[in-house]
């Protein structure tokens, strides 16, 4: 019993009452309760195990065994002991009590829990996603070969496991594994069994730094290219959506031989009117319009960009020969355009539509008129 005292293990003996009878350095260590604190106590109250209530007694009808059960220490932290436990028999052979030597396992049961925990999330992983988890050894060696991205090329998990890499595959296919055996970490886009996959290749070294196990991660990118072909098809037909409804929403309309009108409505932007200075100007070249109308009637508010634009539009037309005039001017507009200090003086604006037409219908009766009376003179 002496060396069982000096031992780093703990040492605990109870008797049929459960009274502790011997606690040696060992079990003050590992359960932070000191000899003086634990003998005499019951060593149900003093570790209780609500897990496995009553085990304590169930021991003293065991003639041997080892148990793991977890403790509370007496600092409030938490330790787990693999106890083993022997009875100890009295002179006529009875059983006087339990000796029971633990040993604190709190970091390999810590260990366990993290790895199947860790298990179970490469479990998931693996069963979930369409990826290929694979590792091979320093010589290339499957060791490890799973997940649900193997269906399409009907290659089932662990069906490679203990062939070698380089014995299945080319060398261009295994260009990647060969530099990750080198410690370099690799990846790559590349196609596979006709399917786009990218490859992470991962180099896990040893304690002498060389490279011990490579890791494999294949993805399968089929259905997210396919998803990114859907979304630039969507995006696509949005663009075309939203050019259709520009149009509209500022139809170029010929209300006279020559004349032109551009009703706008709603809120107009710098990129609005950027499209609508390029459509009028073409409609202008390929009409020979002499009159562009630009109908602000509709128009709330401008930004000061817009506002600037829609000057330069009108000096663009005169530019094409022919006369732009801004009909419609809302007060908002108007304070917009003041407060920019833009030149409106060789601008012709009016009221309204109306105003416009009336303006420039006038103004070629009148050119054909000078024109007609010219020609009479000069008979």
């Amino acid at each position: 019993m002496d060396t069982l005292a000096r031992s780093p293990l703990a040492v605990v003996e109870y008797g049929l009452d459960l009274a502790i009878t011997a606690w040696n350095e060992g079990a003050a260590r590992q359960l932070g309760f000191p000899g003086q604190e634990a003998i005499g106590r019951s060593i149900a109250e003093l570790l209780p195990t609500p897990e496995e209530e009553g085990v304590w007694r169930r021991l003293l009808a065991e003639d041997t065994g080892e148990r793991r059960l977890r403790h509370v220490r007496g600092d409030g932290g938490h330790v787990t002991c693999a106890w083993a436990h022997h009875r100890v028999l009295g002179p006529r052979g009875e059983v006087a009590g339990v000796l029971c030597i633990g040993r604190d396992v709190t970091a390999e049961v810590e260990a366990s829990r993290r790895h199947v925990e860790q298990q179970r999330i490469l479990r998931a992983l693996v069963d979930n996603l369409d990826i290929i988890v694979w590792a091979s050894d320093r010589h290339g060696v499957f060791t490890y070969l799973d997940g649900k991205g193997l269906a399409p090329s009907g290659v089932k998990p662990g069906q490679f496991v203990g062939l070698n890499n380089f014995d299945l595959f080319n060398e261009h296919e295994t260009v990647g594994l060969r530099r990750a055996l080198r410690g370099e970490q690799v990846h790559n886009v590349s196609e596979g069994h006709g399917r786009p996959i990218e490859n992470w290749f991962i180099p896990v070294q040893d304690e002498r730094g060389e490279v011990d196990v490579v890791i494999g991660i294949t993805l399968d990118l089929t259905e997210s290219r396919r998803a990114v072909l859907e979304l630039r098809e969507r995006l696509a037909i949005i663009e075309r959506q939203q050019q259709i409804i520009r149009q509209l929403s500022t139809p170029i309309l010929q209300v006279w031989s020559g004349v032109l009108a551009l009703p706008m409505i709603g809120m107009v932007d710098s990129a609005r009117t950027a499209d609508v200075m390029d459509s009028l100007l073409q409609a202008v070249v390929r009409t020979q319009a002499r009159y562009a109308l630009l109908d602000l009637t509709g128009v709330e508010a401008v930004d000061t960009k817009t506002a600037s634009y829609l000057v330069d539009l009108v000096r663009a037309i005169r530019l094409l020969g022919a006369e732009g005039i801004i009909t419609g001017i809302r007060p908002s507009v108007a304070q917009t355009m003041v407060s920019l200090g833009l030149d409106l003086a060789e601008i012709t604006t009016l009221s309204d539509l109306q105003a416009g037409l009336k303006h420039c219908i006038g103004r070629t009766l009148r050119e054909g008129h000078a024109r007609d009376a010219g020609s009479f003179r000069g008979r």
